[in-house]
């Protein structure tokens, strides 16, 4: 009896020693919220590839900024914009020369399916319909995307008659739910979220690029990520053929000039 127990602690301890050898192999993902469909299927191909398994959590990029500020346990940051991450840099809490330019995103109109909205005709002057109560955007304090979507509303000089009319999501996610649920009639969301499943058949306008700033999205490793040589071959991956096929199948410009390690 004894020895069999033996041999089972024994077993237990190599279990449990491999299994934290697994656990160590994993790298903690701050992702901005439009890529919540995008890198999912990114991480599910480096995970293969690499072994190393992607714990992710998506929100608005504002947010995390002053996360990582106060300390929050992250290795590497998915930014929606360049402006976080280079940030970041300044005060010396990412590892310098790790910030990438992986994607650019896209910001559209979109209203759930069977609205008769004139989007192709009028564009965003769609939204002086009068059936328009409540537009959604991503809050413009913490989310690029918010931002992008005020600086359009103004580039067609909208925004000073609309602004009662718009609602704030925490993030773009969710400035999207609240479009989906009924509590807004349009929004102003990325084009990645306009495209999962639950969205694609949706009424999209995509919004003139000249018309909002660049969405050059951008990572970087953060100063405390406890595994940086598994960081550094994620941010590698995200410049990888596949993973620019991923980005553009849901909805990111992607080209090899653009996804690129900054100066």
């Amino acid at each position: 009896m004894q020895v069999r127990i033996g041999k089972w602690l024994a077993g237990l301890i190599v279990f449990l020693t491999l299994a934290h050898g697994a656990f160590a192999q994993e790298l903690r993902v701050a992702a901005a919220a439009d890529l919540q469909f995008a890198l999912h299927d990114l991480a599910a191909q480096f995970e293969k590839q690499s072994g190393t398994h992607l714990a992710l959590t998506f929100g608005a990029s504002g947010t995390f900024f002053a996360q990582i500020q106060n300390g929050a346990p992250f290795d590497v940051f998915l930014s929606a914009d360049q402006d976080y991450p280079v940030k970041l840099e300044s005060v010396r809490l990412s590892e310098p020369g790790s910030l990438r330019v992986y994607a650019r995103g896209h910001l559209v109109l979109w209203a759930p399916p069977g609205s008769t909205y004139a989007f192709e005709a009028k564009g965003l002057n769609a939204l002086q319909d009068g059936k328009i109560e409540k537009i959604a955007i991503a809050n413009p304090e913490h989310a690029p995307y918010g931002r992008a979507a005020v600086a359009a509303l103004k580039t067609a000089g909208l925004y000073e008659e609309l602004r009662h009319k718009l609602v704030y999501g925490e993030n773009i996610s969710q400035a999207a739910q609240f479009v989906q649920s009924g509590n807004a009639q349009v929004g102003l969301i990325a084009l990645s979220l306009a495209r999962s499943p639950a969205m694609k058949d949706g009424q999209i306008w995509e919004i003139a690029q000249n018309w909002y700033p660049p969405m050059e999205q951008a990572a970087v490793i953060l100063k405390a990520a406890k595994n940086k040589e598994a960081a550094r071959a994620f941010l590698e991956f995200l410049g990888s053929d596949a993973a620019r096929k991923t980005f553009q199948e849901y909805g990111f410009s992607v080209d090899s000039a653009r996804v690129k390690a900054t100066p």
